[in-house]
């Protein structure tokens, strides 16, 4: 192993930067050279590209976002882009590549891999913890974080005003963050993607409320079936007109700012493993923590998880917001 590829890919996460160093910093202890593409596959179908140095990574580990920048590449999904891809690693003699990036940039890499014969490993980062194969992704942790800080904030002004806030966090797919940050923040109820009938159970739990309640929190998860937060809070003033409600959307928010300790670590340790995991010739593979184990999962199985949540920390929930 003398030379290994590096992008971040997809949807940019808090502690990208921190493993992007990891890898760096652990591929120089083992005199190997490292290039970063700009953009994720597009700086890769473009050879937009950048020596990386322990120097060009200096001073990140603290900071949100990702120096190599990030992209959703539309003519990486042809086959001339993804030849342009291939035809770029192999000018470079690269004998690995990292690719930091989530349930997209995984597939991605793996078809692009059936046209060379590169190692490559992924580093999961995506701020909705919604692959097989890790306890938390790369984001999760400052993701979550970021939107009990937001509740914290808004819960101020709904008991300040006897208000109901419906707020709405990311999770297309996945209500991952719905759920932990709902728990955290004490929210009085979730809507997400993972279950059904959950707006039934919402205008029944008004029943249930206490009425010295000053204020009451609505996470939803954008992929909610009903709308968003817009559709239940336009639909909650229809059937809830004595209560004064009022909708926040977060947004993308969530996916900036510093990473948090946990997300640091976890991030480094991502980035180191892909590196010896390359030497060790493992391909096709992501780096995953599970229970505080270091774990690889083929591409193939490192897909989104979209099934129900543990019902545990549903019961949890609903028995916290009495």
């Amino acid at each position: 192993m003398k030379k290994i590829g590096l992008i971040t890919s997809g949807g940019d996460a808090p502690g990208m930067n921190a493993c992007i160093r990891a890898v760096v910093r652990t591929a120089f202890v083992e005199n190997i050279e490292v290039v970063g593409f700009y953009r994720g596959y597009e700086g890769v179908i473009d050879n937009d590209f950048v020596e990386l140095s322990t120097d060009k990574v200096s001073n990140i580990i603290h900071r949100g976002g990702t120096i190599l920048k990030t992209a959703r590449s539309k003519r990486f999904m042809t086959a001339e882009g993804m030849q342009q891809a291939v035809s770029t690693l192999q000018k470079h003699q690269l004998d690995g590549f990292v690719v930091i990036g989530g349930d997209g940039s995984f597939r991605g890499a793996y078809e692009l891999s059936k046209l060379h014969s590169i190692k490559t490993i992924g580093c999961p980062g995506t701020i909705d913890n919604d692959l097989i194969g890790t306890d938390f992704t790369i984001g999760y942790d400052t993701a979550i974080n970021t939107v009990v800080e937001a509740v914290d904030k808004i819960r101020d002004t709904a008991e300040s005003h006897d208000r109901i806030f419906v707020v709405e966090v990311m999770g297309r797919d996945a209500g991952l963050i719905a759920l932990r940050s709902a728990i955290a923040c004490g929210a009085e109820a979730i809507l997400i993607p993972e279950r059904d009938g959950d707006l039934e159970k919402l205008l029944e739990k008004k029943k249930t409320w206490r009425l010295t309640k000053k204020s009451r929190i609505i996470i939803v998860a954008e992929g909610d079936e009903n709308g968003g937060a817009i559709g239940i809070g336009n639909l909650l003033k229809k059937e809830w007109p004595e209560f004064d409600i009022r909708i926040s959307i977060l947004g993308h928010i969530q996916r900036g700012g510093n990473p948090t300790c946990m997300e640091r670590v976890n991030a480094s340790l991502m980035g180191y493993y892909a590196v010896k995991a390359l030497q060790n010739n493992h391909t096709n593979e992501m780096i995953g923590i599970v229970n505080k184990q270091v774990c690889y999962t083929p591409f193939q199985n490192a897909i989104k998880h979209i099934d129900e949540l543990n019902p545990e920390m549903l019961t949890i929930l609903d028995i916290l917001s009495v």
